[in-house]
């Protein structure tokens, strides 16, 4: 902007604007040179009003300035594909890590709660005193735990126990000192407890008996009570694991803070357990691992089932199932108890069959269902209201077939059914098997014990919002809302 007076110019108190043109530009201007542009002329002036040296140096100036040009250039047109590229190396990594269920973020920690030893190998030694053992109860070497289908409590105290060297790809890390820890683990061995036959003096007649789980139950939760750390959190941050469905049965209503590892459901009323807060654990299977390729050729039954015909509540359909099936051509249903004798039959049986059926037992999971996945026998789930482990990594229609109940016990249904299922689709389920079964196998360095921390560590962030929670809330307030209910939960999420 200008002033004029008497047509003279008066300057202006203020600079003339860096966009304003001056007098010699009022018919117009050209275009602005880029950068690039001014780079390239400055270079030619350079090289143009260089001294003639000679050529060894000239070369190398036409050489740097080449090379600065390639830099530049690579540096203004080539950002996003650098970026993109990273962003796919990124995405790969990201998958690799989901696949192989190692986890990129920090670990979890843990702390290994050192419990008196009548919790531990107290419990294993009265279990070997009920079945004619004579080992040095102070000798944990002679102290074996003993194979049953609710292993979990002892491969998970293992590999606690063993050097962190040794536990690589694990998402949970082991710290000794408790003020570092975010999750508590107590490794009482409560399935064992419950399995362990009261032991009785000779001549005891009505006396009372040397080992007691429910007495074993109320101790542990009174010795738990009185640790600071358990009363910081309410028991919140603490994980138990109560693998058999009547394990803890006395005191689940003082310890359903907890994180509970369990097989389901079916003996928890919906405000003691919960997907939300708890893990699904799958049970040790009792037979051997098919190590055999897919295919058919070798296996000639079309079903097979070898277990208790009699059981409880929801297994009551093992019954009906029995008698619509034990005449059925290609198919084997027989009754078998665990033994030794048994386990070798049931896997001679999976492992030369298409599909193992899968019924209901007393609670809606059962110790078959991971013996005929390890068999690379395609499970058949006749169970409607089954939990399943481990099922935000496993899609379960791609290795069983499910089948409503009320479907199963019509006459001729299940095995039509499965008569229809093809040969390639057969093996396409075995191939999914196999994938997949090594998050059933406890004994793999790389199975079932990583992915239960993986889903462990998975709780930590409601653990903490529950914690936290509580702090500023009063009195009844505290209480567990829907977030804790394995009824409204998922709902209301």
């Amino acid at each position: 902007m200008r002033t004029f007076t008497k047509g003279k110019k008066v300057a202006m108190p203020y600079a003339k604007n860096m966009n304003e043109e001056g007098p010699t530009k009022a018919k117009g201007r050209k275009p602005k040179p880029g950068f690039l542009s001014r780079f390239c002329n400055t270079s030619q002036t350079l090289i143009s009003t260089m001294p003639r040296k000679p050529l060894l140096k000239q070369t190398l100036a036409t050489f740097l300035i080449v090379f600065a040009l390639y830099v530049i250039f690579n540096s203004f047109f080539h950002t996003t594909d650098s970026f993109a590229f990273d962003s796919i190396n990124s995405a790969t990594t990201s998958s690799v890590v989901f696949a192989t269920g190692v986890s990129k973020f920090p670990a979890v920690k843990v702390f290994l709660y050192d419990l008196p030893r009548r919790f531990t190998y107290g419990v294993i030694h009265h279990h070997g005193l009920a079945r004619g053992s004579h080992a040095n109860p102070d000798d944990v070497s002679s102290l074996k735990y003993p194979g049953h289908q609710h292993m979990a409590e002892w491969y998970l105290y293992s590999d606690l126990a063993r050097p962190e060297s040794e536990r690589a790809g694990s998402a949970v890390v082991r710290v000794k000192d408790p003020e570092e820890a975010d999750l508590f683990f107590v490794p009482f061995f409560s399935s064992l407890s419950l399995i362990v036959n009261p032991v009785r003096p000779a001549g005891s007649g009505s006396e009372k008996p040397v080992y007691s789980d429910e007495e074993n139950q109320e101790a542990l939760v009174k010795w738990l009570e009185g640790q600071e750390y358990w009363k910081r959190s309410k028991g919140r941050d603490h994980v138990i694991v109560a693998s058999d469905p009547n394990a803890m049965y006395r005191v689940i209503d003082r310890v359903k803070n907890c994180v509970l590892l369990v097989s389901d459901f079916g003996r928890l009323r919906p405000d003691q357990g919960s997907l939300v807060k708890d893990v699904i654990v799958p049970y040790s299977h009792r037979i051997r691992t098919y190590e055999g390729d897919v295919g058919v050729d070798n296996r000639n039954t079309l079903l097979f089932f070898m277990g208790n015909r009699y059981r409880k509540e929801g297994g009551k359909i093992r019954d009906i199932l029995f008698q619509i099936l034990e005449n059925e051509k290609d198919v084997i249903i027989k009754h078998g108890a665990q033994s030794r004798e048994s386990r070798r039959a049931a896997s001679q049986g999976m492992h030369t069959s298409k599909f193992c059926l899968h019924p209901a037992g007393d609670t809606p999971s059962a110790c078959r269902l991971f013996d005929a996945i390890v068999s690379l026998c395609i499970p058949v789930i006749v169970s409607d209201s089954i939990e399943l482990p481990f099922e935000d990594t496993i899609d379960y229609r791609k290795i069983a077939v499910f089948v409503e109940t009320a479907s199963a016990i019509k006459s001729g249904y299940l095995v039509s059914k499965l008569r229809a299922v093809t040969p390639d689709r057969i093996l396409e389920y075995q191939k999914e098997l196999k994938e997949v079964k090594r998050y059933f196998e406890y004994d793999d360095p790389h199975g079932t014990v990583n992915e239960i921390w993986r889903q462990v560590s998975k709780k930590l962030p409601l653990i903490k919002l529950m914690i936290n929670r509580e702090k500023r809330l009063f009195g009844n307030e505290a209480e567990c809302s829907c977030i804790c209910t394995n009824q409204t939960a998922i709902r209301t999420l």
